[in-house]
């Protein structure tokens, strides 16, 4: 592919599947996580990859990412955005407090990485955005042993909107979509006890839980060239589960 990237969540799970598929592609990447410690010890170090510990609520941090990016390579062509914060709070459970932050990590914090993305894009050469949703938004999971709760899956439901949002705004330079992965085996699903697991695999006709690179996959298709006619659309990754 050759693209300069922006990967966040690049610690771990996804983000990190994603990081060493894209570098095994030839793209530049910065990966972007609170947790450097962890992404330098999980990527290889080499030229065509740079880090940044940072927090995507924070517009500063956004924007640095977006600089150091552009100071280290030249560019920017594609913004990959799969960091969130989890949570698995029933409604009975959660308080304002963790509310909020899910919300402004998960929403705030897409919106800001993608603003300071599209600035530098809609004013060079265009690029792509993906954003991350999930299948949760399509069942309308309640929470407890590891699922997402309301704050998690109300903040998913919200990224659709906002990928529809920026498509339309951003068009024709710049191309924005999202993807909606299924459970995939991830620190998310840590939580949950074998019979919730044996549970939630029925709901799969492919009979397991995706893998992390199979989410990246898609994403990374969203990037390319062959995805130069989709924008404001969702790629749900999933194992069929969504009509299960």
């Amino acid at each position: 592919m050759g693209q300069t990237v922006l990967v966040t969540g690049a610690a771990s799970g996804i983000g990190l599947a994603c990081t060493k598929l894209l570098l095994e592609d030839g793209c530049r990447v910065l990966a972007f996580d609170p947790q450097e410690d962890r992404m330098r010890a999980e990527l290889p170090e080499c030229d065509e990859l740079a880090f940044f510990g940072g927090d995507v609520s924070k517009t500063e941090d956004c924007a640095l990412a977006v600089s150091q990016t552009i100071d280290k390579f030249g560019g920017l062509d594609a913004l990959m955005h799969w960091g969130a914060a989890h949570s698995s709070k029933r409604w009975d459970e959660l308080d304002a407090e963790e509310c909020n932050f899910i919300m402004s990590v998960n929403v705030t914090g897409s919106f800001l990485i993608s603003q300071a993305a599209a600035k530098h894009m809609m004013a060079h050469d265009g690029g792509s955005i993906v954003l991350t949703t999930s299948t949760s938004v399509l069942f309308g999971v309640t929470g407890g042993n590891g699922q997402g709760g309301p704050a998690y899956v109300s903040s998913k439901g919200a990224i659709i909107a906002l990928n529809r949002s920026l498509a339309r705004a951003l068009a024709p330079r710049v191309r924005c979509n999202a993807v909606s992965p299924g459970l995939a085996e991830t620190a998310m699903v840590g939580g949950m006890t074998d019979e919730l697991r044996a549970s939630m695999t029925m709901r799969f006709p492919m009979g397991r839980f995706g893998e992390p690179e199979e989410i990246a996959n898609a994403g990374i298709f969203l990037i390319s060239d062959k995805a130069s006619f989709i924008t404001g659309e969702v790629i749900h990754a999933n194992g069929g589960s969504n009509f299960n």
